[in-house]
């Protein structure tokens, strides 16, 4: 795994875990809409009980999955912030953290630190040389 792999887990993570999200809210919005047909005719013993309980179940199992992805990212976060913690130049930290662990586009993180988009990109190919990758937290 490559640093920019290592570095870069973080952000992906968080795009699945915004995706679960939207489609949480679409279960939950499917749910409300959902009703349970009340007849006299007889049904198939065979046949789901209630779209209702189907939907909810589909919401509990995403809502479980993202507990985890949650906690894998909050093991994978500290996982980056003590790799760059272990940087010793401060303004490589800061750089890092900026864009690894908030975030923040290349573009932020240089109007933040009031530098230019060039210097920046510069201050990271070297940062990024400085950063050691230990993918086991340790």
């Amino acid at each position: 795994m490559t640093t920019l792999d290592f570095l870069s887990q973080a952000y992906r993570l968080d795009l699945r875990i915004d995706s679960k999200l939207e489609q949480l809210a679409s279960l939950n919005e499917l749910a409300t809409k959902c009703t349970t047909t009340i007849s006299g005719m007889p049904r198939n013993p065979n046949h789901s009980v209630s779209s209702m309980a189907n939907v909810v179940a589909k919401i509990v199992d995403l809502q479980r999955e993202i507990d985890r992805d949650i906690h894998q990212l909050m093991d994978i976060k500290r996982q980056i912030a003590a790799s760059i913690k272990a940087v010793e130049n401060k303004e490589y930290q800061t750089l890092l953290e900026l864009r690894f662990l908030c975030g923040c586009t290349w573009e932020e993180v240089a109007i933040k630190m009031g530098y230019s988009i060039q210097h920046t990109y510069r201050m990271r190919d070297r940062a990024l040389k400085k950063v050691v990758v230990n993918a086991s937290g340790e």
